[in-house]
């Protein structure tokens, strides 16, 4: 696989840790894209959809059969592990601590959203500062354009799915709008770009 074609935007980079969210059109693409890690992808996944509040995230059942690294829900004071995805549950806000552990919260909505993806990726930025992937996927609403600006001003690496392949644009177009993301990929690519990253 040849790191080339995604031009300067992986030159220096040491990615510790990524993150993907999306909203509306988000679980077909997230079967799209995890179940390519392979067993020994060293890297810690933190994946983020919209779940109704009132309503058990069952994501991480729904993955975990198809994965071949350890899957599971985020728990509050966890230590983030290398080689492991998880998933926000719902009903609360993710975060992550200076001390690479997760944070639950009962915080109010943001973008009408708990958990919030800019919350995730503000906390995230903070954290991992430039050693942090973040992907922004199909969605409906403005959620994650203000987490990717933030991402990128910390130096980390800012991917978006193709609007023109998102099942909702929405999301992708405002996020690209707010500031130009390091990449903008369809699927495929950034599922190639996700086996890359562990590389660098």
């Amino acid at each position: 696989m040849n790191a080339a074609r995604f031009g300067a935007a992986l030159e220096g980079r040491d990615i510790h840790a990524i993150v993907i969210a999306g909203s509306a059109g988000g679980v077909d693409a997230l079967l799209n894209l995890l179940p390519r890690l392979p067993e020994g992808f060293a890297l810690p996944v933190v994946a983020m959809l919209h779940v109704p509040e009132h309503r058990d995230s069952r994501l991480a059942e729904l993955f975990a059969p198809r994965m071949a690294l350890p899957t599971r829900e985020a728990s509050d004071k966890e230590e983030i592990s290398p080689g492991t995805v998880y998933f926000a549950g719902s009903g609360y806000h993710l975060s992550v601590e200076k001390d690479f552990r997760f944070s639950l919260s009962c915080e109010p909505p943001v973008n009408f959203a708990r958990p919030a993806i800019d919350v995730l990726m503000a906390s995230a930025a903070e954290a991992y500062g430039p050693h942090l992937a973040a992907v922004l996927l199909t969605g409906a609403n403005q959620d994650g354009a203000v987490g990717m600006r933030i991402i990128k001003e910390y130096g980390g690496l800012t991917v978006v799915q193709d609007p023109a392949e998102a099942q909702v644009a929405t999301m992708p177009e405002l996020a690209i709008k707010m500031q130009a993301p390091d990449l903008v990929l369809n699927l495929a690519g950034i599922g190639d770009l996700l086996l890359l990253l562990e590389k660098k």
